[in-house]
């Protein structure tokens, strides 16, 4: 017998023994609170939800379904035979969440609690007798299992957990972590994982229950605990003390879904959207945590600390060909004031025929309003809209062709603001439509006559523009009033609130947005006009890519004013703007890069468990990237890079050597708004 084989055996026999041992632990049970609780989710996604939900035996079955993803997307822990034992919950459970009967839900959990200890004490076991490994093989390893078929034996568990532990060594090998280093890496992570699970209580079991419950619903529907509510407000208010970075689950990852506009990692530049973090330390140099399949809010509280204090993440970027790749960043910790939120403008100069053109910039990160300013009667209270129109008046006294509202990475805030702030460009009128769960509609609108900016307009918007920065651009492009340019936005358009309950609270999708035109802007956002290579990539993030969105739908369109016909100076528009980008190095590495970017997401279904095939692999596409960013640097007169790792390895990139590409934006919407402006002067 091979020394794999009698390690594999002998594993076996050990995961058997620990689910034994396990199984006769206490187990967490419903408390009478959070039967009551239950049974008020119910009721509220029965009558207060926007869509038409109704609990029965189909709605149980997808419950259950999103309840296995909730515990084990990966398909890595539980056997078919744990899902045929329980088989009874695919048509219950909208009884037991009636009528707060959770005991067989909870005896689930303890299924899986029993598969998920055995695992980790099976892993810790393997780990200890030594991980002499053979890197080479011709195995493979399949990164995503989401749509795998449920394991029927202990013992193909066993081959998968192997394979996994092999990647996870050759990751780490690959790293330059010694033998020892690895074994003491990998074994902390593990041990780590089971010290937490062992202090898991009934709380978090329920909190598991209703994350599978709630996200039936919709992915913004969602039940907070007393605890989480506590967060929850506490965000609100904007006084949280952390990096001001929105996380999500995504498997047994925390990745980064947004920045908090102003906060110390949007202003640092080290973090970037869809970047995962794998490890947090606290100071200068304190112990790493590998939070590697911890949960989410568990990783919060990790990063969560006092103002002026550091925090330190190992984090694999987005743009990674590789999770060896990950690089330590350092983030202070600070409070998000208004004034790095408040709008801001520039002027860019532009050269045509010999002559300077200026055109105006304006940059929204939010929609904000100082409400407690507002609601003491004070007159001079700091807003999205105020603080944008003193802009614009900078502006025209500096006589600019025209302006181009910055709102990529703008995920929103308050509507009222959105609402106000497209007023500033139009002579009344309507600007969104709102529909709630029975169907009526409300229509939001501009009521002041006059406007304070009639000329030229764009509005630059990214896939990070969300909400309240759909709701402005689609009512701007509705209206025929100015460009819409960039990338297709995120596609938030529903709106919710936040309800107590018994136990906890309930963040409830109520109503959806809708254009004046009558479109949603829910799952699909709003379509630029003329699009630019995307930096964000939309496979990874947008409504589009989560679990049960609502769908795009319309409502009947409201009679609004025509201000212009932008459709009709598109085509000379897109010439002129593709003669440009087609000798732009900045713009030829996004257009490159993006190919590369959705070539290499299709292409990596598996990685390989050989050490020479592995390397060979990430050196080849290693090189394709550094051969994209060289090209774009020497055109740009940058010393080119020795090797990529010089970009992806710093812990504080060079945050000027990034912004030619976003500054690249920004300059070609200035030179299309030209454009625009000047085959529209005679008009």
């Amino acid at each position: 017998m091979s020394l794999i084989a009698a390690t594999r055996c002998c594993a076996t026999v050990i995961s058997l023994l620990v689910a034994l041992s396990a199984s006769a632990l206490a187990e967490p049970s419903p408390t009478d609170s959070q039967r009551q609780a239950a049974t008020e989710v119910a009721e509220s996604l029965r009558y207060g939800h926007y869509a038409d939900i109704t609990l029965d035996d189909a709605w149980s079955e997808r419950a259950f379904t999103q309840l296995l993803n909730v515990l084990d997307s990966q398909r890595a822990y539980l056997l078919q035979r744990d899902i045929d034992a329980f088989e009874d919950l695919r048509t219950t459970l909208d009884d037991a969440l009636f009528e707060g009967r959770l005991e067989r839900v909870y005896e689930f959990y303890g299924r899986y609690q029993d598969r998920l200890e055995a695992r980790l004490e099976w892993l810790i076991a393997r780990i200890d007798e030594g991980l002499d490994f053979d890197y080479s093989s011709n195995e493979r390893l399949v990164i995503e299992r989401d749509d795998a078929a449920w394991e029927r034996t202990p013992k193909a568990l066993d081959a998968l957990w192997l394979r996994r532990l092999k990647n996870a060594a050759l990751s780490l090998a690959l790293s330059d972590q010694s033998p020892q280093e690895i074994q003491e890496t990998l074994r902390e992570r593990y041990a780590g994982q089971l010290s937490r699970l062992r202090q898991t209580n009934a709380e978090d079991v329920f909190g598991l229950f209703m994350a599978g419950v709630t996200s039936t619903a919709d992915p913004h529907t969602e039940y907070l605990s007393p605890r989480q509510g506590e967060s929850f407000d506490i965000q609100m208010k904007l006084s949280l003390e952390g990096i001001g970075a929105l996380l999500q689950s995504e498997g047994e990852y925390v990745k980064v879904s947004s920045l908090v506009a102003g906060g110390p990692a949007d202003k640092s530049g080290v973090l970037q959207p869809a970047d995962r973090i794998v490890g947090v330390g606290q100071g200068e140099e304190g112990e790493m945590t590998n939070v590697v399949g911890m949960r989410l809010d568990e990783v919060v509280d990790l990063i969560r600390g006092p103002k002026g204090s550091t925090v330190r993440l190992d984090v694999i970027p987005a743009k990674a060909v590789d999770v060896t790749r990950s690089r330590v960043v350092k983030i202070v910790r600070d409070t998000v004031k208004l004034e790095d939120q408040a709008a801001h403008s520039e002027v860019i100069t532009l050269e045509r025929e010999g002559k300077e053109q200026r055109i105006g910039v304006i940059e929204i990160p939010t929609f904000y309003v100082d409400f407690d300013a507002w609601q003491a009667g004070e007159q001079d209270y700091r807003s999205t809209t105020r603080d944008v129109a003193k802009e614009i008046e900078k502006l025209k006294a500096k006589g600019v062709e025209g302006i181009v509202l910055d709102l990529r990475n703008d995920g929103g805030g308050a509507l009222q603001e959105a609402n106000s702030l497209i007023g500033l460009f139009i002579d009344r009128g309507p600007t969104v439509q709102v529909r709630d769960a029975q169907g009526r509609i409300s229509l939001y609108g501009d009521t002041d006559s006059g406007s304070v900016y009639e000329g030229p307009l764009a509005v630059l918007v990214n896939r990070l523009s969300a909400s309240a920065s759909e709701i402005v651009a689609g009512a701007i492009q509705d209206y025929g009033r100015g460009l819409v340019l960039g990338n297709r936005t995120f596609g938030k358009g529903t709106v919710q609130t936040l309800n107590d309950l018994n136990h906890g609270q309930i963040k409830l999708t109520r109503a959806k947005f809708y254009r004046i035109s009558g479109e949603s802007t829910q799952h699909r956002g709003v379509y630029p006009d003329l699009e630019f290579p995307n930096l964000v990539d939309p496979e990874l993030i947008g409504e589009s890519t989560l679990d049960n969105a609502l769908p795009w739908d319309t409502v009947r369109p409201v009679q609004y004013r025509q201000y212009g016909t932008p459709d009709q100076y598109l085509p000379v528009l897109k010439k002129k703007h593709e003669q440009r980008i087609g000798k732009d190095a900045n713009f030829i590495y996004l257009e490159r890069q993006a190919a590369l970017t959705k070539q290499l997401r299709e292409q990596q279904t598996t990685i390989s468990l050989n050490r020479e095939q592995r390397k060979r692999e990430m050196q080849a596409q290693e090189l394709e990237q550094l051969a994209l960013e060289n090209q774009r640097r020497r055109a740009l007169g940058l010393e080119p890079l020795e090797d990529w790792t010089d970009d992806t390895d710093e812990e504080t990139p060079d945050k000027e050597e990034d912004e030619p590409i976003d500054r690249a934006q920004v300059v070609e919407a200035g030179q299309i708004l030209l454009d625009y402006a000047l085959l529209t002067q005679d008009d």
